[in-house]
């Protein structure tokens, strides 16, 4: 299977978000499921198809060898830098995004590195994560001074250590910069005991402070389906139809230049003073 390459990227998904990744692959969330998280993992399906090695974290950082190298990881030249920082400059998206075909926790330093190198295009910056890693405490600063979103991941779904360990992450970067709890949520099956018992937890993430609600997609053979934890329905999304989850009716669900959480860009920069 292929690898991918150290070189930064722009890229834009089918939904219109614009991506720059600073770790390709996702070693850590392949670790304990081939499908990746939830068994699910559009990602890991994406990489799938074009022959990635997806079960491969790669850092997207030029081998060291001298010359502007060691002065740019992840950037083949200050020619490339400059190209990449225009992109950003010219998206007509109000922010850029970092963590889709891979989770920029995987090292934190790198990923902060970056956001300082592509920080003079003057757009929001989002990180998405679901903290495999723990943000170093001298990092923290520079989040600050950089005004970051970052987005935690986090899901019923998740193993109760995994729960408090990512709220704990979220209420840590609350006084640094704009954090976020991005929830994968369910419509689960109150005549099922898990389908419960996920219920409560569920609605005790609900209860944080500042909260996007992510939609679940989900095939028919999933577990979750076929043992009846979650309640699925047919729904169209974007230009094709997909099984989905829905907790909530009215959570966005489409392309993202219309979404009105815009990632949390929407939510203002109180640092998480305001809550829901």
């Amino acid at each position: 299977m292929k690898t991918y390459g150290q070189y930064i990227t722009l890229n834009k998904n089918a939904r219109g978000c614009y991506m720059l990744d600073t770790i390709k692959g996702c070693q850590a969330g392949l670790e304990n499921n081939n499908g990746g998280c939830y068994g699910e993992c559009y990602a890991t399906r994406a990489a799938k198809r074009f022959s990635y090695d997806f079960s491969k974290s790669i850092k997207r950082k030029a081998r060291e060898g001298g010359g502007c190298q060691l002065y740019l990881p992840g950037f083949k030249n200050p020619k490339h830098l400059n190209r990449i920082i225009r992109q950003i400059y010219n998206i007509n998206m109000p922010f850029v995004r970092i963590g889709d075909m891979g989770d920029p926790s995987e090292d934190w330093e790198h990923t902060i590195d970056i956001c300082k190198k592509i920080s003079p295009a003057n757009k929001p910056i989002v990180i998405v994560t679901k903290h495999w890693n723990d943000i170093p405490d001298y990092l923290l600063r520079d989040i600050e001074r950089l005004g970051l979103y970052i987005n935690t991941s986090i899901s019923a779904l998740d193993s109760n250590e995994q729960i408090l360990h990512r709220l704990y992450e979220y209420y840590r970067l609350k006084d640094v910069c704009n954090s976020v709890l991005r929830i994968v949520s369910c419509d689960f099956n109150k005549q099922n005991t898990e389908g419960v018992r996920l219920s409560k937890i569920q609605d005790e993430l609900f209860k944080q402070g500042k909260i996007i609600d992510t939609v679940f997609r989900v095939r028919l053979n999933n577990p979750l389906v076929t043992e009846g934890i979650i309640n699925i329905k047919k729904t169209r999304f974007l230009s094709s139809f997909c099984y989905a989850s829905v907790y909530n009716r009215d959570t966005y669900f489409g392309n993202c230049k219309q979404c009105p959480d815009m990632c949390g860009t929407t939510m203002g920069n109180d640092y998480g003073l305001q809550d829901n």
